[in-house]
């Protein structure tokens, strides 16, 4: 990244995204690399150009609700750490969720960009979307972005938004769409025509399909023009080239699916990202054969839960409850806590009420509906889990307490050193992929006794190989074992919430599993006694391992 970057600070981009949003997870979780200082390195990359990240509001870079004071803190220590440009969004477009973290980037004097998740359905129309505008004007944003994350934006519709946009607040615009539809071109040439201030683009080799549009491309076309953006082609052609490099070496890396143009991203409204993961936690489940099913099944999800836009961490929401009804051949049969906080308004209004049939069968009777803001509810919390962290050798600063409150599963393990990249799967077969693409495949299925076992080849040095067997001698069981609970997805265990020895009603949470970044609860399916456990925490598990027993 920092030869691109360097390359980057010479062209005269108004921004580059370079933080946020997923990259502060997948560092700590796939990389073992420190998120605060890649974010460091690439300010000293990039001295001529704002660092931009995309920040979802009162969830910062996770995916739940922080206090007001650890969002201060972040908003504090990203800036200090070298962010200029902060690109706020909510998931549901609820702006009470965003004015915590807008006042403290107010307060600490860099650029306020407020975003407005841009999405289809009953609900939602350019007026409401205008008026969004205002309340973000309203707050003393710099900046309005229309975060159109499907590419559903046409190009009469961004000429409508920007007009009015424009016209009711007076601030400078920026559009972001994604290719998935093949229509962001198209759209960005009408946003062009009504005076937007900024276009978000990919460099040429990254670009299209669930990507932007090519930055190339956008800088060409308004060569000779009153929009000339002032960009220089050759400058751009020298990290074109470095691009182009990075995009063979990772090429292995990259599902064909997500580089393709989909139209069918009009009908069912699937967010460019959203779709890249719903490809993956199928490949993880050995369901990619059932991803039109998946696809069908989203907007019907969507629409029980009031048409949320689909954009983190609604998006995962979504997308991982419709993933559960597929697998499971019944719809809501496992519910995510993710998904009945949102229902309960822990994530903040709906943009339509969700459906009350719905309701009942996600909630219990005794779990009541929130109308507050969802932050009201929290206690502080930065000064409690900084002495946690300081008693258990975690944290040497400000920026360690903040990953640990953040991401309170994988830190500790990340902090302590124990998660280098060759020790986590996904990571490993990154590595592996990346320096063998050509040589060996990142996946085969196998066949034992005439039972199919997908492997994912982490390695071919003997050690590892070593490594990787003795792993699965210590794995759960598969098959059957009587009155054995088994696990429905592939996942990391969280939490376990019960020991040898308990007894148990039908219902009751066993285990929780973390899987496609949510959490999934496996519950009893009888009343009885836990007589055995087969995993621990932090194990990760494949669909059909036995967890535990219950007699």
């Amino acid at each position: 990244m920092l030869p691109l970057a360097r390359l980057f600070d010479k062209a005269g981009f108004w921004s580059v995204e370079a933080w946020g949003g997923a990259t502060f997870d997948s560092c700590i979780r796939f990389l073992a690399e420190d998120p605060w200082e890649r974010l460091r390195k690439l300010k000293e990359a990039l001295p001529n150009t704002r660092i931009q990240m995309l920040l979802r509001g009162q969830n910062l870079v996770g995916y739940r609700h922080y206090p007001d004071d650890v969002v201060d803190r972040f908003v504090g220590a990203a800036h200090r750490n070298g962010v200029e440009v902060f690109r706020i969004f909510d998931a549901l477009n609820d702006v009470r969720n965003m004015e915590r973290s807008m006042r403290a980037v107010r307060d600490v004097g860099a650029h306020l960009q407020g975003a407005i998740a841009y999405t289809l359905s009953p609900v939602h129309s350019v007026e409401t979307f205008v008026k969004m505008a205002e309340e973000l004007y309203a707050l003393e944003a710099d900046s309005i972005c229309i975060k159109d994350m499907a590419g559903l934006v046409m190009p009469a519709a961004a000429r409508e938004l920007i007009t009015g946009i424009k016209r009711a607040t007076g601030l400078p615009v920026c559009l972001h769409s994604h290719s998935t539809s093949g229509i962001a071109s198209m759209s960005y040439q009408a946003a062009i025509d009504v005076g937007v201030d900024i276009l978000d683009t990919a460099m040429s080799p990254f670009a299209l399909g669930t990507s932007q549009p090519p930055t190339e491309s956008v800088v060409a076309s308004l060569v000779g023009t009153d929009r000339e953006s002032g960009i220089d082609l050759l400058t751009l052609r020298a990290a074109r080239n470095v691009c182009l490099a990075l995009r063979d070496k990772y090429g292995a890396l990259v599902d064909p699916i997500t580089e393709r143009v989909d139209s069918d991203v009009l009908i069912y409204q699937l967010p460019g990202g959203m779709i890249s993961n719903l490809v993956s936690q199928l490949k993880e489940q050995d369901a990619l054969d059932r991803l039109e099913e998946l696809y069908q099944e989203v907007p019907r999800v969507r629409a029980d839960l009031g048409y949320p836009p689909l954009v983190t961490p609604t998006s995962q929401i979504v997308g991982s409850q419709a993933v559960l009804n597929v697998l499971l051949g019944e719809r809501y049969k496992n519910v995510s806590k993710e998904v009945r906080d949102y229902v309960r308004g822990l994530y903040g209004h709906s943009p339509a009420p969700v459906a009350d049939e719905i309701r009942r069968q996600i909630l219990s009777e005794d779990e009541e509906c929130v109308v507050c803001r969802p932050a009201d509810l929290l206690e502080p919390v930065y000064d409690k889990m900084c002495a946690q962290a300081g008693e258990q050798g975690l944290a040497r600063c400000e920026e360690d307490v903040l990953t640990y409150i953040l991401y309170p599963a994988i830190a500790p393990s990340f902090l302590k050193g124990e998660r280098s990249p060759e020790a986590i799967p996904s990571a490993g077969l990154a590595a592996s992929a990346a320096r063998r693409a050509a040589e060996v495949p990142s996946m085969m299925e196998v066949e034992v006794d005439g039972e199919r076992f997908s492997v994912r080849i982490l390695s071919v040095e003997g050690t590892a190989v070593a490594a990787g067997i003795e792993r699965r001698e210590e794995r759960a069981p598969r098959g059957d074992v009587k009155n054995g609970i088994k696990s429905n997805m592939q996942g990391m265990v969280l939490e376990i919430r019960t020991s040898r020895g308990t007894q148990v009603k039908k219902g009751d949470t066993l285990v929780v599993l973390e899987a496609m970044k949510m959490e999934n609860p496996i519950h009893s399916p009888r009343d009885g006694t836990v007589t055995e456990i087969f995993v621990d925490a932090g194990d990760v598990v494949q669909a059909g391992d036995v967890l535990l027993v219950v007699e």
